[in-house]
């Protein structure tokens, strides 16, 4: 177990320095306290299987970059990286990037993000498979109006709940529409308002 501990640590360690990130961000954004990841770092303890889980969602990877030896001519690189919110349930009359909103971060490059201010959603459900798979981080520029025919992150219900939805436009009429024919359109009139945060940009998914 020792070695497993040993190799967990440096994984951790190349993969902090990589995202330009600190023991003690990380254990702010995935709240956990800042004891337990300081000891998983120093190689003192072992994270559980759903701790291991939740660490490679963190950095992006494969669980086997975190327990697996890494060839010793890998040099730790420090990307810059981008922190985009995560958005959750929507508090009503509250911007929809404040505190209470966000569940967590998504870290990328930023070499490899459009302009603008991003945020993003995880795909719930199929209503866009197999476009946006189930799961999938979809990174999303703010934007109150799109295309018709492109895909956009709309609020719902209240404004409440924020929905991907392929928006089609026809005449001053609204339509949100799934890609996956199984769902229902939504047409947008007074009685069922929506709101467009932005335009969908690409998404991640986790193997």
């Amino acid at each position: 177990m020792d070695s497993l501990k040993q190799t967990l640590a440096r994984n951790l360690k190349y993969q902090l320095n990589k995202k330009g990130r600190t023991q003690t961000m990380m254990a702010r954004d995935l709240n956990i306290p800042e004891m337990t990841v300081s000891n998983w770092v120093q190689g003192k303890t072992y994270p559980r299987p759903e701790k291991l889980q939740l660490l490679a969602q963190y950095f992006a990877i494969p669980i086997s970059e975190l327990t697996d030896q890494l060839p010793s001519n890998v040099a730790s690189i420090s990307a810059q990286t981008v922190a985009i919110p995560i958005l959750g349930t929507i508090s009503c009359g509250d911007p929809i990037t404040a505190e209470e909103n966000i569940k967590g971060y998504y870290y990328e490059s930023q070499d490899t993000l459009p302009s603008g201010h991003l945020i993003c959603l995880e795909a719930s459900g199929e209503s866009m498979y197999p476009t946006i798979p189930d799961g999938s981080i979809v990174v999303i520029r703010e934007q109150p109006e799109v295309e018709s025919g492109e895909i956009a992150a709309v609020l719902v219900n209240g404004e409440t709940e924020a929905t991907l939805k392929r928006v089609k436009k026809q005449g001053d009429t609204l339509i949100l529409v799934p890609d996956n024919p199984s769902y229902d359109p939504i047409v947008v009139n007074e009685k069922n308002p929506a709101k467009i945060i932005g335009k969908a940009i690409k998404y991640t998914m986790q193997l």
